[in-house]
């Protein structure tokens, strides 16, 4: 009797178990729309101009979400799909699935106020309304840190993800590095890696971009694919460099980097004992917010003076030349192609004037810069072919002298020269040109007027004519106005800054142009970098900016000075913001590239009626 009494006491608590799982079960796979709203990192609230979050979760929807048109009191800057999960689970044979995606709108609180947001509806299902506060610059100063019987370590009792600032201990970014003292234009390697104590990491996605202030970034696709293991102060960690930049100071001084906030989801496992089934363990979801440190780096100027024909280089390169053809004719386009190969600031090198180099009967044209550069991990290494063509328009035998490029080697700290070889080019006659001369032979006649013709008296010399001397005042008034017009066209092009003015607006179409073939290609990346390009440099060339001065201050404060009104301003603020967002975050979230090419476009036509209309 008693052994029926306990085996049905254990019976009992099977069943209990079994519909406690079940019941589990049943509440995962219930479907709905959950909205929260979180503060920055290491935030106690939310204050005007402060970055916020509101996170849309859809569990077990079809439906896709939509980007918000508008978050009360606030700017929505990025929008995306941040993380997704699905699983399986068979009992009985019963197999139950669920999916979850969660999409992270990044806001930038405007107005101070109490502010409500929600419902929206998803495939037909209502989601919570959440309320928040957006306080006065200022008031959101980070709390100061509980303890607890583990020390320093956030509370994750409750349900739900739980968010921490720039880690626990268990998981945390170090930021580094190549120098912390450079020379301006010198190649630089920034690297953030991730160290993780925790049993698994589900997803990395960066929030926001980080910030290089006074530099020139190309990011390096030389990342970890898999965790590798590290100790640090004493302590085993998995890790892995998740992003890694090769910068370029642009100024000297005291630069800053800024790290960026990552969003990191993981499994942290909890062990209890359990009165039937002994000590069991269970996986709690975690979602961390981290960021890695600030770095400071010492910009040196490069050495005075500078040599007269300094190409703006800063690293090791070579050059060499290549002549296709030697034996040439007058009036007749001749080709000379000189290549830059080396590792630095590839991009940036620029060749002397030919025209003060080569022999005065060889006329030579701007040349066409083809450049190939490979971003690797520690470096920008490329060349760059500049073909040049020239004019021979005498014949002879002339020497094409050698050609130096002046660069600054870092690593020694001095100017140093590669040489490309000379040659020597034959000219033959070839067609006759425009400033040819042809004679004419003069033919005398020998027969004589006959002895019957009459002349007439009234015959007029053709010199006194109006017809003959039109022959000679049009040519003349032609060449005045030709003098006129080379002399404005050339008080133009040495306005260099002027003439970029000019034509920001032509130049920054072209971008456009190339922005739209990677909208309809579907390639993000290069997308979002020809967008940045595109406002930048019309920015930057229309505002008679200098590259090293462009940022978003000065642009607004040069914008404001010209009487562009405000809500243009936001405009550009909030579409630079958009594309620097959207570079950074996680492969598989777009953005709106279509929405962001249009207001792009229409942004850059307001902006040039307004130049105008300001300038008339």
């Amino acid at each position: 009797m008693q052994v029926s009494m306990k085996l049905s006491g254990k019976f009992r608590r099977l069943a209990l178990l079994v519909a406690l799982l079940f019941s589990v079960f049943s509440l995962a796979a219930s479907s709905g729309v959950r909205l929260s709203v979180e503060p920055a990192r290491g935030k106690r609230g939310i204050a005007v101009g402060d970055a916020f979050y509101l996170t849309i979760t859809v569990t077990d929807l079809k439906g896709d979400v939509a980007a918000p048109a508008s978050v009360p009191g606030a700017n929505v800057v990025y929008f995306a799909l941040t993380g997704q999960s699905s699983s399986m689970t068979t009992v009985n044979g019963h197999t139950t699935q669920s999916s979850a995606k969660t999409y992270t709108a990044t806001c930038r609180a405007k107005t101070q106020g109490d502010y409500t947001f929600g419902p929206i509806t998803v495939a037909g299902v209502r989601s919570n309304t959440v309320s928040y506060k957006i306080g006065a610059p200022g008031s959101n100063e980070p709390p100061a840190p509980k303890p607890n019987a583990q020390g320093n370590a956030p509370d994750r009792s409750g349900d739900g993800p739980k968010f921490i600032g720039k880690g626990d201990g268990n998981l945390f970014l170090r930021a580094s590095v190549s120098k912390t003292t450079a020379f301006e234009q010198e190649a630089l390697v920034y690297t953030v890696k991730l160290y993780s104590s925790y049993a698994q990491i589900k997803f990395i996605g960066a929030t926001e971009a980080p910030k290089f202030e006074g530099f020139v970034i190309e990011e390096s696709k030389d990342v970890s694919q898999q965790l590798t293991y590290e100790t640090y102060q004493g302590k085993t960690y998995a890790t892995a460099v998740i992003a890694r930049y090769i910068i370029f100071p642009q100024m000297t001084g005291s630069l800053k980097v800024l790290g960026n906030t990552y969003t990191v989801s993981v499994d942290e496992r909890e062990y209890y004992h359990d009165p039937f089934w002994g000590q069991m363990s269970v996986s709690k979801p975690m979602q961390l917010n981290v960021s890695p440190n600030d770095l400071s780096i010492e910009v040196k100027p490069l050495p005075q003076p500078q040599p007269a024909n300094f190409s703006g280089g800063v690293g090791h390169f070579e050059i060499y030349s290549t002549f296709p053809k030697t034996s040439l004719l007058t009036n007749q386009a001749a080709q000379a192609v000189y290549t830059v190969t080396g590792t630095g600031n590839v991009k940036y090198v620029k060749l002397p004037d030919l025209n003060a180099i080569y022999p005065s009967q060889l006329e030579v044209y701007t040349p066409t810069a083809d450049v190939k550069a490979q971003v690797g991990s520690t470096n920008v290494t490329g060349t760059i072919d500049f073909d040049y063509s020239f004019m021979p328009l005498e014949t002879g035998s002339f020497t094409i002298p050698s050609v130096s490029l002046v660069y600054f080697n870092p690593d020694s700290g001095q100017y140093e020269t590669s040489v490309a070889k000379g040659t020597e080019v034959t000219v033959g006659a070839g067609k006759a040109s425009a400033k040819s001369q042809t004679k004419e032979k003069t033919v005398f006649h020998s027969e004589l007027m006959s002895a019957g013709t009459k002349l007439l008296k009234e015959h007029r010399p053709i010199i006194r004519g109006f017809a003959y001397w039109l022959w000679f005042i049009i040519p003349t008034l032609v060449l005045v106005a030709a003098v006129v017009v080379w002399r404005k066209q050339a008080a133009m092009n040495a306005d260099v800054i002027g003439t970029r003015s000019r034509r920001a607006n032509k130049v920054a179409r072209k971008r456009l142009k190339r922005a739209a073939l990677c909208l309809k290609k579907g390639d993000s990346a290069n997308f979002y970098d020809e967008m940045l390009a595109a406002l930048w440099g019309y920015l930057g060339d229309k505002l008679k900016i200098p590259g090293s001065e462009l940022n978003r201050d000065n642009v607004t404060g040069r914008l404001a000075e010209g009487g562009i009104d405000e809500s243009a301003r936001d405009e550009v603020v909030r579409l630079v913001d958009v594309c620097e967002f959207a570079k950074y975050a996680p492969a598989a979230s777009k953005g709106d590239m279509q929405g962001v090419y249009d207001s792009a476009a229409r942004l850059i036509d307001r902006l040039e009626d307004d130049f105008k209309q300001d300038k008339r």
